[in-house]
């Protein structure tokens, strides 16, 4: 019996509910980040718009409010 290697491969262009997931909001937050500039637009394909993983990572990175090793209220209540 011959071994199948199978391959996980991410996709790189993602449909409005799966970019909105990708980026962890709501579909209706995304769009708001979509219109506002926040998130970048779709490309067209075939009559579908998609949206460019890389693009969401670029997109993501400028938001504000980068805390890592911040501490947060949190820490600072049950630290």
């Amino acid at each position: 019996m011959a071994t199948e290697r199978r391959h996980k491969v991410e996709p790189r262009g993602l449909r409005r509910p799966d970019a909105a997931h990708y980026v962890g909001v709501s579909t209706s937050k995304f769009d708001e980040m979509v219109a506002d500039g926040r998130m970048p637009k779709p490309k067209p394909v075939d009559g579908c718009r998609v949206w460019d993983r890389f693009a969401l990572d670029e997109a993501f990175e400028q938001l504000p409010g980068d805390n890592r090793g911040a501490e947060n209220e949190w820490d600072r209540a049950f630290g």
